[in-house]
């Protein structure tokens, strides 16, 4: 059956599949907590570290799998690893790109050597690169539901130091903020995000959740809260519609997914950018 035009009817077909069930519950977790610790990542300036943990969760996965353990576990066990490797041996931001550019080439090279030592079929462990959301399973979504949950609970018990501290890490210093304790708090969150994201965009498309729709928010508004909300908002409904999309077309969800977010920061960054000032400066004139 194929799209009808009629979207109450379009979307009772789509929800009695189980498999779609699944893809838009973990998807809706996937892309709440994307759009939140995003936020962060963009104001930190740590997006390197978002794309490096992404990679290191795919040398945990190659782990898991040779292990015989569901490549989710070996995501987390990695990026925790990872990320806290990461924040002890950079934490200010000076020679950051530099630590975890070294941790990065270390988790890869023994992704390296689990793939060597496996003989089976890597079917599983190469379809974290690109996503597999549309195969992931009720335990797995029991998983990223209950990731979720701690991520968004640790973030709204850090928010406010951990905002301040990503304004003006500085002065959270002198202020007696413990600024090394937020910063392995903070790459935590981000490697456990991480974890979760890969499922629905893969590795080597993690940006399109955990950057692109923090980035577009923070030219659309200057509050925190706002920018947040935003954030969430375009990450879900990139997610969403790149899940019905992909019901009725043969390409891989995340493909749309990326469309969607990157023509959305196109569209932000060249057409809103110019529009805005003639907005203001019309407002001005009516107010003068």
């Amino acid at each position: 059956m194929g799209f009808s035009f009629n979207l109450i009817t379009d979307l009772l077909e789509i929800f009695q599949y189980q498999f779609m069930q699944h893809a838009i519950e973990a998807g809706t977790v996937v892309a709440i907590v994307a759009g939140i610790v995003g936020y962060f990542v963009v104001l930190r300036r740590s997006a390197f570290a978002a794309h490096a943990l992404s990679h290191i969760g795919f040398a945990g996965a190659a782990g898991a799998v040779l292990f015989a353990v569901s490549p989710v576990y070996g995501l987390l066990l990695f990026t925790g690893v990872g990320g806290s490797a990461m924040a002890v041996l950079s934490p200010r931001a000076a020679n950051r790109d530099v630590h975890i550019g070294t941790v990065l080439a270390f988790m890869l090279g023994l992704g390296v050597l689990f793939i060597s030592l496996y003989a089976g079929n890597l079917t599983q462990t190469y379809s974290i690169l690109f996503g597999q959301i549309l195969g992931i399973s009720s335990g797995d979504v029991l998983l990223t539901l209950a990731a979720g949950i701690v991520i968004l609970a640790a973030v709204g018990v850090v928010y406010r130091p951990l905002l301040f501290s990503s304004l003006d890490q500085d002065v959270a210093e002198a202020k007696g903020m413990p600024t090394f304790l937020l910063g392995i708090v903070f790459v935590l969150l981000v490697a456990v995000a991480t974890s979760i994201a890969v499922q629905v965009v893969g590795v080597l498309l993690i940006f399109s959740l955990m950057v692109t729709p923090a980035a577009i928010a923070q030219q659309l508004a200057k509050r925190p809260q706002t920018a947040i909300i935003v954030s969430v908002a375009i990450a879900l409904v990139a997610t969403w519609l790149g899940l019905f999309v992909a019901y009725y077309e043969p390409y891989p969800v995340s493909f749309f997914i990326t469309t969607i977010v990157f023509s959305l920061y196109l569209l932000v960054r060249f057409v809103y950018r110019r529009i805005r000032p003639l907005r203001v400066f019309r407002a001005s004139s009516e107010i003068t």
